[in-house]
């Protein structure tokens, strides 16, 4: 080992002054909340949990109202200096009786399995008195073992209105003797205690060791961190004009047009349709005839491309080629997942 590995490897496992920007140490995606795919501001409704910022879900309790919206920092206020993200996650629970969790799935259960852990991030109250834990927890996945939990001990859980860095550290268990099945994670859960509360959260971080280093996102790249978020969930959007084409396809049956598209990345798993806006058209090339969609959904998908049927139409021409246009709205779209 050269001289000058020996010193960054110091650096990030002493926290060091000169910052250890390394790309692949911190395990959280999206840890500075930097993409949102599926919108900025949500209302979770039921009690199931529901993506929010991309990697993001959170829980929301029956007769209670959840939101999660992102927040922009001003210039100058972000909580670590030279490092100015652009926003923040806003956790805003009312329920009294029940706690809520703000979490992420680390994909593979084998993730630091067997080694000591620091997780951190940057928190202020809002409004309310919110508490906070965590529990992380390996799930084995499909037909695996049991689920593991293992407490995360903090040196402080004392909020305040003014950004605050949390620091926990933990061992997880080894995998040893234990079954993996599909779908294996690392659970990273934010607990926030019932009550009216408003959390907002920066900079989470996982890495291995017993110190928090540097913050830094997963990648260390903006790009490299889209890319990252796209393996799980992409959405194809029409960048805010309102009659963009999104796609070019070809008639399926008289009644539906169908695109085989091309993901930008290779995705986890093959994905399942998830959700659209229904503002979308399919226009015949040859005639300029346009028609509207009563649906959209998969005909056959993989993890790398999946062939999109748009459908309730009629007069369509099988093989005849056709667009599909962002229906004079700017909020078009349609999105694929998969997320663990």
């Amino acid at each position: 080992m050269s001289r000058a590995q020996l010193t960054s490897t110091v650096e990030q496992n002493t926290g060091g002054a000169v910052a250890p920007f390394l790309a692949g140490k911190n395990k959280i995606i999206n840890g500075d909340f930097g993409i949102w795919a599926r919108g900025t501001s949500f209302t979770l409704s039921g009690t199931a949990y529901t993506y929010t910022a991309d990697r993001w879900d959170a829980l929301n309790i029956s007769g209670a109202t959840t939101t999660v919206s992102q927040q922009a920092f001003t210039p100058g206020t972000a909580p670590v200096a030279g490092y100015e993200g652009n926003y923040f996650l806003r956790y805003a629970t009312t329920d009294t009786s029940v706690g809520h969790v703000l979490r992420q799935k680390i994909e593979d259960v084998r993730t630091f399995a067997g080694r000591t852990v620091t997780i951190s991030f940057w928190a202020k109250v809002a409004s309310g008195t919110p508490a906070i834990s965590m529990n992380l927890v390996q799930s084995f996945g499909s037909g695996g073992s049991s689920d593991v939990g293992t407490a995360v001990t903090f040196t402080s859980t004392a909020l305040s209105t003014g950004w605050q860095r949390f620091v926990g550290t933990t061992t997880l268990p080894s995998v040893a003797g234990k079954t993996i099945g599909a779908g294996s994670y690392l659970l990273f859960p934010l607990q926030v205690a019932a009550g009216n509360n408003t959390l907002d959260v920066w900079g989470c971080q996982l890495e291995s060791g017993s110190v928090a280093t540097p913050f830094t996102t997963a990648s260390g790249t903006l790009q490299g961190e889209l890319a990252l978020c796209q393996r799980y969930y992409y959405r194809w959007t029409n960048v805010g004009l309102i009659y963009s084409c999104m796609a070019m396809g070809a008639g399926y049956s008289s009644s539906a047009v169908q695109i085989i598209y091309q993901f930008p990345v290779t995705m986890r798993a093959a994905v399942s349709y998830t959700t659209d806006s229904l503002n979308l058209v399919c226009q015949d090339i040859a005639t300029g005839t346009v028609y509207t969609p009563t649906a959209v959904t998969l005909n056959q998908s993989g993890n790398s491309s999946a062939q999109i049927l748009f459908t309730g139409m009629s007069g369509i021409t099988s093989y005849r080629q056709y667009a599909v246009y962002a229906g004079g709205n700017s909020n078009a779209y349609f999105g694929v997942s998969a997320e663990l």
